[in-house]
């Protein structure tokens, strides 16, 4: 088969053009989706990116959530809108890093009109005595170059317990607003009688955070 000079000088324009398109949830340093400003660069689910320093809780761009049991039936979703935090992040030494956290108790959400204040209230997580659910780390345990595990002690309701995340990054990049960042996904399941909580809550407990953290200067 004779093969023209022109097919073949086609077909290496186009081998180039695909190996350069951005391939979804993978974007490289500044390249993101159309539309977002110039200045803001896009995370890359690349740990090298989150340079070493104090890191800073975007509550903005964060959530927890926990899933309780609803007796059986099916999963009760409720969210805090209301979390700080810090991270102090070693790249080169990542089990140095610490992570301090605090959610405000009554910022507790429910789809179920009035049920968040009886949640908040003395029945069940008694805000007005433990206004916040701390968490504060003991070690950071990498398992390979986007996940890993962050045990410490959780304090709900006055009463402080050890508690393993499963955490994974989600990305890192150069930020905006001249903020490097770091978002990671993490879980963790808790005994409810471990806290105290009403025997209503028979199962265990599943606390979904996202969270999103910018570098201080």
């Amino acid at each position: 088969m004779k093969v023209s000079a022109s097919s073949v000088a086609r077909a290496l324009l186009l081998g180039v053009a695909l190996s350069q398109t951005p391939v979804a949830g993978a974007w490289t340093q500044g390249t993101c989706p159309p539309g977002v400003p110039t200045g803001v660069y896009c995370g890359e689910r690349n740990i090298a990116h989150a340079t070493a320093g104090t890191y800073a809780l975007d509550p903005d761009h964060s959530a927890v959530l926990v899933r309780v049991s609803h007796i059986g039936y099916s999963y009760s979703v409720f969210r805090f809108d209301r979390a700080g935090g810090t991270l102090v992040w070693n790249p080169d030494a990542v089990a140095r890093s610490t992570l301090s956290a605090q959610v405000v108790t009554e910022s507790i959400t429910s789809n179920v009109k009035g049920f968040a204040s009886k949640l908040a209230g003395d029945q069940f997580l008694d805000a007005p005595r433990f206004p916040e659910v701390t968490f504060v780390s003991t070690a950071f345990r990498q398992a390979d170059a986007t996940s890993g595990k962050v045990d410490g002690q959780l304090t709900l309701m006055g009463k402080t317990v050890p508690v393993t995340f499963d955490v994974a990054l989600v990305g890192a990049g150069k930020g905006f607003g001249g903020s490097p960042r770091l978002g990671v996904h993490a879980r963790a399941w808790i005994k409810p009688q471990d806290f105290g909580l009403p025997a209503m809550f028979a199962d265990p407990i599943e606390i979904v955070v996202d969270a999103e953290f910018a570098r201080t200067p």
